[in-house]
């Protein structure tokens, strides 16, 4: 079983530089795989941005993978992004975990220039001409609906080949299928239940048999919105005052997250573990990096030896 955790992200007050790094090498020394942000281009919580964040990461780690679960491509400049996710990968020497997803009708596609009518052909199209920066050929022909690009040269090229790991949201089943058809991995988002996560594996493992890929070169994951504290009802507080600072008030976000002494936690992550997680990305939803760093802490300590 992986465990990954997430990266202190809110900067309310100006950004912990020294937090976030012991932080990072925390994470490191308790054995975690990965270490995971988000992105929130616009609303009301101040979220630094994933790749920026992910770059400084890079910098604070020699072993920690580092991924970002996930960004709505369609929302960049395919070729920009491209280059961006490059430089962090070589960065990183090799330790970038790329997630990546459409996004749904309830974004604000109009913010980013982006048609609401065509944002799923956009992103499908965006992915298609980044594996081709990414490629091993020096210069890149692309025409598409989109872009028009003769004989573009493209340097350097990521570590990781032919490509970082691309990670993809996703719920319907046809956004499902797309995951399957053009990702590596699937992570389920913190937003969804352990039980809609169980259905999203089950179209999943169906779909990889349908597309013949091979499962085993395929990971599932979950993020996991979380809290432990020896009081479960002050852990379920917690947890949902962290849910309303990134959701607001979302409908159903209230049920999501695990919370509880760490014996629910450990309850609550068998659960979605036997849903079918391979990597489950633990997400403390602290205040700052202190609360984070005391639930990392905790779950390291108290709960995931429960689940190994």
């Amino acid at each position: 079983m992986r465990f990954s955790i997430a990266i202190p992200q809110l900067d309310p007050d100006g950004f912990d530089a020294e937090g976030v790094k012991a932080f990072l090498a925390r994470a490191e020394e308790l054995g975690f795989e990965g270490g995971w942000v988000l992105e929130q281009a616009i609303g009301p919580t101040p979220v630094l941005a994933p790749l920026e964040l992910l770059a400084y990461s890079a910098a604070c780690t020699t072993r920690l993978r580092l991924g970002v679960g996930v960004m709505l491509t369609a929302l960049h400049d395919p070729l920009q992004l491209a280059a961006a996710v490059t430089t962090v990968d070589r960065l990183s020497h090799g330790r970038l975990d790329l997630g990546v997803a459409a996004g749904g009708n309830r974004r604000r596609f109009e913010a980013f220039g982006v048609e609401r009518a065509t944002f799923v052909s956009s992103f499908t199209e965006g992915l298609e001409l980044m594996k081709a920066a990414w490629s091993d050929e020096p210069r890149v022909t692309f025409h598409g609906r989109f872009r028009d690009v003769d004989d573009l040269p493209i340097q350097p090229k990521p570590v990781q080949r032919p490509h970082p790991p691309i990670w993809f949201g996703a719920n319907a089943p046809k956004a499902l299928a797309r995951a399957v058809r053009l990702g590596d991995a699937f992570l389920g988002a913190g937003s969804s239940t352990t039980a809609a996560f169980a259905d999203s594996v089950r179209v999943v493992r169906r779909e990889l048999v349908e597309q013949r890929r091979d499962a085993e070169q395929f990971t599932i994951g979950k993020r996991v919105y979380l809290a432990v504290d020896d009081d479960a009802e002050r852990a379920r507080e917690r947890v949902l005052t962290g849910l309303r600072r990134i959701y607001g008030g979302m409908a159903g976000i209230e049920d999501v997250p695990v919370a509880g002494t760490p014996d629910d936690v450990a309850r609550g992550l068998r659960e979605v573990i036997d849903a079918g997680a391979q990597m489950v990305l633990l997400n403390p939803l602290g205040a700052g990096v202190a609360e984070d760093r005391e639930q990392m802490e905790r779950l390291a300590a108290e709960v995931l030896p429960q689940l190994r």
